[in-house]
């Protein structure tokens, strides 16, 4: 059987390069050394760089894919969940199957339906450095505008204001997968839980990175159930919120500042 010729979609399965292979590198070499930092220097990555792929890919997943373990010399580790060692699994065999005899891959549909998935997932590129798969759980509609609110996964939900047009384009309706991307300059992180606020989305978790520049730092947010938020704020800010690992935060983030995406 040819690959033009076989009845189920074999987009990707041919590639050897590419972003998704590096991610795939990057998760068999923390499984094997237990440590993201010596997985990221054996790959010559910076260690910011793949812990931004590693929560890039928790983000796009149903269940998380890497979780953090404590304890250890140097703090803690990092570890595959089994669910990501099943996607480890997956892609090594299909990919070796594939090249070996393409006809045996409809003899694994189920695991291909995964491999699918996850391979158009991880292939998406955009300049929003928050992106998170969910469910559409409600879409209402008004004179011009609709509300659509996604169901993240770890008992949180996201709220995005879209035009009607753009809900039609989309097809978004309930039941189906959708991305929503934030950039993470548009958010904002208080440490205050008593408040009022305009901004329909607040999502808390604990600060697992907190990285200063020369200017702005990087605030990354762990959520329940795995997903991160990642916020651009000054310094400043930093030390007048006393933001610091370990730490309770809230991100902040108005519907309108939600861009939605679905696979195309």
């Amino acid at each position: 059987m040819s690959k033009a010729s076989s009845p189920i979609k074999m987009e990707g399965l041919s590639k050897t390069r590419g972003k998704r292979w590096d991610h795939l590198e990057l998760l068999e070499r923390i499984d094997a050394s237990g440590s993201i930092s010596a997985a990221a220097s054996e790959m010559g990555m910076s260690y910011k760089a793949a812990w931004q792929a590693v929560e890039s890919i928790n983000n796009l997943s149903h269940e998380p894919v890497v979780v953090r373990q404590p304890g250890g010399s140097s703090g803690g580790g990092t570890a595959l969940t089994e669910y990501g060692r099943r996607i480890v699994a997956t892609y090594r065999r299909l990919e070796e199957m594939w090249a070996a005899v393409p006809e045996s891959v409809s003899r694994m549909m189920g695991d291909f339906d995964l491999y699918y998935s996850m391979s158009r997932r991880f292939d998406m590129q955009t300049s929003a450095r928050n992106q998170f798969l969910g469910t559409v759980k409600h879409v209402k509609k008004g004179a011009v505008n609709a509300e659509v609110v996604l169901d993240i996964g770890g008992g949180n939900e996201l709220a995005a204001i879209i035009t009607n047009d753009s809900a039609d384009h989309l097809a978004l309706e309930v039941g189906n997968e959708a991305y929503a991307l934030v950039k993470a300059q548009w958010i904002i992180l208080t440490v205050e839980t008593n408040f009022k606020t305009s901004a329909r989305n607040t999502l808390t978790g604990t600060v697992v990175r907190c990285q200063e520049g020369a200017v702005n730092a990087e605030v990354v947010v762990e959520l329940p159930g795995g997903k991160t938020v990642a916020a651009i704020i000054t310094n400043e800010s930093v030390k007048t919120l006393g933001l610091k690992v370990g730490g309770k935060a809230t991100a902040m983030i108005k519907a309108s500042h939600i861009i939605l995406a679905v696979p195309s």
